[in-house]
């Protein structure tokens, strides 16, 4: 097969563990820069250039899209798509799970466990959204990634003050309840095609509530509840997502999904349950591409 990964970055390690796991199964593999490619739209002849040259003759892609190029990259995905060409990841799963707001309105009314959360109008008083939620809180930007954007309120006054000022950047926020028994921590399973293929527990460093690798926290190999499998799966689903990571919280009440990425690094999952992710992203494409006649 030909497959395209579509990456900003060559030499990240997801890239390249993608890219060399796709070698070793024999395929003709390449990376390239999705912001270097460009749509032809004309009446039956849908095409991508990259470089001045058209794309031809793909049978897969393999998008590793960034959170502040998710538009232009759902763009592109939704072309080779229109051209029959078979993605890992499509462009309207993409949009769904890169919307905090939109994706936490479908697992609610999926009944899947969630933070209680609220979203406010910048115009509107935050006293009743404040009273809602309660004390403490997390504080979320919606554009925020990587736990950048994420604010955890131990007081009233500093709740109103931090949400007050984003307002008057007009940036608008998620309120959530803080849940204390997992402060600090979260789990990250990681699922291919309905099936969870690996799981890591990710612990704060000290003084830190936020659990994100890229904020100096560690991760341990764990095995999942089922209900724990569950939640991941369904969640996955209900994105339209066929490889992802989900973010959840091991409450009293069971496990509460927080985030669903679509992009998610492999670094941390491989490095931490020794399993060939890559690998199995490569299989998952194998066993569901079809050749299609546009190509």
């Amino acid at each position: 097969m030909k497959i395209l990964i579509l990456s900003r970055g060559y030499k990240l390690y997801s890239t390249q563990s993608l890219y060399f796991a796709g070698q070793k199964k024999g395929h003709d593999i390449q990376i390239i820069d999705y912001l270097e490619c460009n749509i032809v739209i004309e009446e039956g002849k849908p095409q991508v250039f990259w470089r001045g040259s058209p794309l031809r003759q793909i049978d897969a892609i393999i998008p590793r899209i960034g959170s502040s190029q998710t538009d232009y990259g759902a763009a592109i995905i939704r072309q080779f798509e229109m051209m029959g060409v078979f993605s890992a990841l499509s462009a309207q799963a993409l949009l769904c799970a890169r919307s905090k707001l939109w994706s936490m309105q479908l697992l609610s009314n999926a009944e899947v466990g969630i933070p209680k959360t609220v979203f406010t109008n910048i115009t509107q008083d935050i006293q009743p959204a404040i009273d809602e939620v309660g004390i403490p809180m997390i504080i979320k930007l919606l554009k925020g990634t990587h736990g950048l954007g994420v604010i955890l309120s131990a007081s009233r006054n500093n709740a109103e003050a931090v949400i007050e000022a984003f307002h008057r950047l007009k940036e608008r926020v998620l309120l959530q309840e803080f849940i204390a028994e997992s402060s600090g921590k979260d789990i990250r399973a990681f699922v291919v095609n309905g099936e969870v293929v690996g799981a890591m527990k990710r612990i704060a460093k000290a003084g830190e509530f936020r659990s994100n690798l890229h904020r100096g926290g560690h991760s341990i190999h764990i095995k999942l509840t089922e209900k724990e499998k569950e939640t991941a799966i369904r969640a996955v689903n209900l994105m339209g997502l066929k490889v992802a990571g989900v973010d959840m919280l091991q409450s009293e009440r069971g496990p509460l999904v927080l985030e669903v990425n679509p992009s998610p690094g492999l670094e941390g999952i491989e490095s931490t349950t020794k399993v060939d992710i890559a690998g199995k992203i490569i299989a998952f494409i194998e066993s569901s591409y079809q050749p299609n006649s546009k190509i």
